[in-house]
């Protein structure tokens, strides 16, 4: 096999280049186009990121050789123009689905992301997917929702704490007087306590008790007997006094 001429060398080692450096490329099949649809396109892709060219098979396929984009061969039939994408790879397949919808002589055969094959099916699922601008806007909602309800609750946590130390200051009573020492409570006796029908035990008297309490009575028998006494002594003097002056006449006789 002759060694290819200089100017195709050159082909070969762009294509290479170009395929390393993009982080997806998509293998078209561009016949029917003319010449004004094929710079319309070239121009939409260069406003999202990209970049359309047309190459020999031949060439394309000496420089797949032996790299992880080597799954492209299978795409090399027909009039072939590889689109590189160095930008936003959603955003590249959305301009090819749309540019092909207008005009079916564009005809998306299969491409490559970052080493992995896509199919023409899977280029038109990521055609639909938000731009790269889009997605990052959401994943920075997503990261940000989080750290501001968490900002919101550290602010929170002092403003609450601060509330609710004045409240119970402002609410606190004032401290009261201390209180003396309860007495202590009797022991209580392991012996049973008297039943209700137990007798309390009878109160002795004081032997003083007794004796007044004796002598009482004999005071009040005495007072009467004492009384009788009297007027029986009363009776007889009368009796005297009666007959003293029947004996003084007696006496003179």
């Amino acid at each position: 096999m002759e060694e290819p001429r200089p100017e195709k060398i050159a082909v070969i080692d762009e294509v290479r280049e170009r395929l390393e450096g993009s982080s997806a490329s998509v293998v078209t099949e561009y016949r029917g186009l003319t010449v004004a649809e094929m710079a319309d396109l070239r121009k939409n892709l260069r406003a999202v990121g990209g970049d359309y060219k047309v190459f020999k098979n031949t060439l394309v396929r000496r420089a797949l050789q032996g790299t992880a984009n080597e799954s492209l061969a299978e795409f090399l039939v027909g009039p072939t123009a590889i689109a590189f994408i160095e930008g936003d790879p959603s955003a590249v397949a959305k301009a090819l689905k749309e540019f092909s919808t207008a005009n079916p002589a564009l005809v998306i055969k299969g491409g490559v992301f970052e080493g992995s094959p896509l199919t023409a099916a899977a280029l038109k699922t990521l055609a639909d997917l938000p731009s790269r601008e889009v997605l990052l806007s959401q994943l920075a909602g997503l990261f940000a929702s989080p750290m501001q309800q968490l900002a919101g609750l550290m602010k929170a946590v002092p403003q609450s704490f601060a509330y609710g130390l004045k409240a119970l200051i402002e609410t606190k009573p004032a401290p009261a007087p201390a209180a003396s020492p309860e007495p202590e409570a009797p022991v209580a006796s392991d012996e049973p306590a008297p039943s209700a029908h137990e007798e309390a035990p009878a109160t002795v008297p004081d032997e003083s008790e007794v004796v007044d309490q004796a002598a009482a009575p004999e005071a009040v028998s005495e007072a009467p007997e004492e009384a009788e006494a009297q007027a029986v002594v009363e009776e007889e003097v009368a009796a005297e006094v009666a007959d003293a002056p029947d004996q003084a006449p007696a006496d003179e006789a």
